[in-house]
């Protein structure tokens, strides 16, 4: 009541605003004032006002607690708290607001801790919670007295970071805003990391310069201060006094308040007021200024580090605001500083090529192995600061949990069982394993492959100059070459501009009208253009001439076109895959597939919901012989050998792939995961090593390892060499070439043969001779290689031409022509002429 009285009398005697600091009086004031139509102006953090109803006239400096708890909750995630204490006094912000923080699911633990005495308490019931970080909302008077609880009767806390008896702080996060102001003399040395946040920048200049005017005013100015520090709640009343200055200015009129609290009557000028500290825009000492209703929207929370060690203090490693939230500039300073000469216990799978036992080595210890992961372990160890002694997991198993007893195996057991304190191995990072035990940054990413073995080259048939076109295209040129033939022989018998008149004495001038495209003449021609050669025949008649032009244009492109395939059907090996992904796997009996037993490839089909990956899951599961394998080495092996797919992850599918011509990738990628190094629930080391994962990643340092183990060992297989050639055509790729050639010539020695004894039995009925003396005159001219037309001698019978003349064969020339039967009655006679080797050519004799 007397601090309502006081009140009463400020607003009385003309006061235009009020300020309070929080506690009693603030929950007082805001009612008063918002009576009275009075601007209040409150600068503390735990105050409950009720700036958004719209009548409120309270203005709040102070960040808002819903803006606070964004940034512990952004802060807490970055540093990956999964469970974590609060402990605070019955003012402060309590087991309700700070519960805000864990809203995403993390693990909180709130105790409450009114008196000093109930601090080593609550530090015991955490401890039973396994919490190792806690959140401290108390009053700074108090923090010493939290950690001497902390450290009484059993010491500090230990170098690694582990309890000793109760001892429970690693991480302190104090909600205050002073932490410079505290003496932390005691805290410096104890390895404790403690943090907060810091609302006045007392490295700006403004801050500078207001505190140098300040030590000025003698003795008040200067008690204001401490240690050459502004308290925040100091620095709050300062910028609210400012910015009630700069709203006072921007009003056009304004007089004194002259209010009673015995009266009902409001300031008439008191919502102006209020409406014009809200729109103010500045800078003060706690930084930006801005609100909306009442509630200050606009400043920079710094996040301040204890630096530990001699010469040590609070140092800046980051920043936090509404509009961009947090940003750690530092983090390197929420890594604790190793423990010296601390030895971890590393486990890991033997697999090449990330961990591999020297064989023919008489080796002890860490020197035993080499590998990808082993020369990354020890560039991590270096910059991590720890040693280590590496050991293989007893069951050679990364880790998988047993659906029906929840155990787990391998690698992860080892971790959860505290028996190894990181696992370094081509270990997937999945949703499961990360349950019950911490991974690191992912040091490679990838995912699953289908391994399968190079399918062998198709035989090579005898024929195989036939594949550049197909067996249809084949028969397309066939018809059209007898189209062709035919349209030609037709056209030329049509046309008038074909046919040629010749002079022939027999007995008396005859002339004869000669065609040279006969049927055979014809096809002949089309032969001899398609091969591209000369067939002795010339078309003479446009219609002729556009039908051969056509039909070289056509020859043109076939022939362009198969003798372009035809080099790289005959010099390029082709080879047909029966499977291209996974679906085509899951769709066929005949190929079998499996992966490794016991791996995060073996869970991700287990688990997955997607219908092709559970039916390939269910085939795995139950086929017979087994299709899962108990290591990569058997699984490739089984690949190998003929008729089964593996799937495994593309890191060491590209390791075997480049190493043995025989295998190769079937499809692209089934998922996207990574390799990370694992560590205990908790483990302290886990981010230090992640940081060092992430400096080699930057440096290059984990592509020059990759390219060391993948592709410069030396075994490597040479698919595509630059020096490699085109295959050299054999027997069995052009073979058939010389096979058509044999047959073209035995079918030419045939009709040979055919055509001579068919001459001879013709020339013997003539000659009235027998058969075998006429075969035996044609051998004798043959063998003499005598020229036929010498002895080939035509008898006709002319009505007007003695039987007994003799006509002289028709020129040479005449043997590639025959007539056009065009007969008029009464005018010709049809002759037939002998030509050499037993030809006929069709004429017409014009006799006078």
């Amino acid at each position: 009541m007397e601090k309502l009285a006081l009140t009463c009398i400020q607003v009385k005697s003309g006061a235009v605003a009020l300020f309070s600091n929080g506690g009693e009086v603030s929950a007082v004031l805001s009612a008063l004032c918002r009576t009275l139509h009075v601007p209040h102006l409150d600068v503390s953090p735990r105050f409950d006002y009720t700036a958004n109803q719209s009548d409120s006239y309270t203005i709040n400096l102070h960040p808002s607690r819903d803006l606070i708890d964004q940034a512990f909750s952004q802060l807490t995630g970055y540093l990956n708290w999964t469970r974590m204490g609060v402990l605070y006094e019955d003012y402060g912000y309590g087991e309700l607001n700070m519960l805000n923080v864990a809203a995403d699911g993390r693990d909180m633990y709130a105790l409450r801790c009114a008196r000093a005495a109930d601090y080593r308490p609550a530090l015991a019931q955490l401890k039973a919670q396994k919490v190792k970080h806690l959140i401290v909302d108390t009053d700074r008077r108090q923090l010493h007295k939290l950690f001497r609880a902390n450290n009484a009767d059993s010491g500090m806390v230990t170098d690694n970071g582990y309890f000793v008896e109760d001892i429970l702080i690693i991480i302190t996060i104090i909600i205050i805003f002073d932490i410079e102001l505290f003496d932390l003399e005691d805290f410096l040395y104890n390895r404790v990391n403690m943090s907060g946040w810091r609302l006045v920048d007392r490295d700006s200049d403004k801050v500078k310069d207001t505190l140098q005017v300040m030590e000025k005013f003698h003795p008040i100015g200067a008690s204001i201060l401490t240690g050459g520090h502004i308290k925040t709640e100091t620095a709050l009343i300062y910028d609210a006094v400012q910015v009630l200055a700069l709203a006072l200015a921007s009003v056009k009129e304004v007089h004194p308040a002259n209010v009673t609290c015995d009266s009902d009557a409001p300031w008439p000028h008191g919502k102006e007021l209020r409406d014009n500290i809200n729109t103010v825009s500045a800078h003060g000492l706690t930084g930006p200024i801005e609100f909306k209703d009442g509630v200050r929207t606009s400043f920079k929370l710094q996040l301040m580090r204890l630096a530990g060690g001699e010469g040590g203090g609070s140092v800046v490693a980051g920043q936090w605001s509404p509009g961009e939230g947090l940003a750690v500039t530092d983090p390197a300073a929420y890594m604790r500083d190793p423990p010296p000469n601390v030895t971890l216990t590393v486990v890991t799978v033997e697999e090449k090529p990330y961990v591999m036992v020297k064989e023919g080595w008489n080796l002890q210890g860490n020197a035993r192995f080499e590998g990808f992961c082993i020369d990354l372990l020890a560039r991590v160890a270096a910059r991590a600061g720890f040693h280590y002694r590496l050991r293989l997991v007893p069951d050679n198993m990364y880790g998988v949990r047993d659906p029906v007893t929840g155990q787990w195996n391998g690698i992860v057991r080892e971790l959860v069982d505290r028996k190894a304190d990181i696992a370094v191995a081509s270990m997937t990072i999945n949703f499961a394993r990360e349950t019950v035990i911490d991974f690191t940054k992912p040091f490679m990413n990838l995912g699953i492959g289908i391994l399968f073995k190079v399918p062998t080259s198709q035989p090579t048939r005898l024929f195989s100059f036939l594949n550049p076109l197909a067996i249809e295209i084949w028969l397309y040129v066939l018809a059209a070459y007898i189209l062709v033939s035919f349209t030609l022989f037709v056209m030329a018998r049509f046309s008038p501009y074909e046919w040629s008149t010749s002079t022939h004495v027999c007995g008396h001038e005859t002339k004869l009208l000669t065609n040279q495209f006969s049927v055979c003449n014809s096809f002949w021609f089309i032969t001899g253009t398609f091969l591209r050669q000369g067939s002795g025949l010339n078309p003479k008649a446009t219609s002729t001439r556009i039908v051969g032009g056509i039909w070289w244009f056509f020859t043109l492109i076939i022939l362009s076109s198969y003798t372009a395939n035809l080099a790289a059907f005959l010099t390029v090996e082709r080879t047909v895959l029966p499977i291209q992904s996974a679906a085509d796997l899951a769709a066929q009996n005949q190929v079998q597939y499996g992966t490794l037993n016991g791996g995060s490839t073996m869970t991700f089909f287990r688990d997955s919901n997607i219908d092709i990956y559970q039916k390939m899951w269910h085939h795995m599961s139950t086929t017979s012989p087994p299709a899962l394998v108990s290591s990569y080495e058997e699984g490739v092996r089984r690949v190998l050998g003929g008729n089964y797919a593996f799937l495994m992850e593309s890191t060491m599918l590209d390791h075997r792939v480049q190493r043995d011509c025989n295998l190769t990738q079937i499809g692209g990628l089934l998922d996207s995961k990574g390799y990370g190094i694992a560590t205990w629930k908790g483990s302290p080391w886990r981010d230090k090593i992640s940081l060092a994962i992430l400096e080699l990643q930057e440096r290059g340092v984990v592509q020059i390892l990759y390219d060391k183990w993948w592709k410069n060992t030396g075994d490597v297989c040479n698919r595509d060499g630059k020096d490699s050639k085109a295959n050299a055509l054999g027997v069995q790729n052009i073979g058939g070439v010389f096979v058509t050639l044999l047959c073209g010539l035995a079918l030419a020695i045939v009709v040979a043969i055919l055509e001579f004894c068919w001459n001879t039995k013709k020339n013997a009925t003539q000659g009235r001779q027998s058969l075998c003396s006429e075969m035996g005159q044609e051998l004798r001219t043959a063998m003499r290689g005598g020229s036929s037309n010498s002895r080939t001698v035509l008898r006709q019978g002319c009505s007007r031409c003695s039987p007994a003349t003799h006509v002289p064969p028709a020129p040479s020339r005449y043997n590639e022509v025959t007539s056009l039967e065009l007969l008029y009655p009464g005018t010709y006679t049809r002759h037939q002429l002998q030509q050499p080797h037993g030809a006929t050519s069709d004429l017409i004799a014009v006799c006078r």
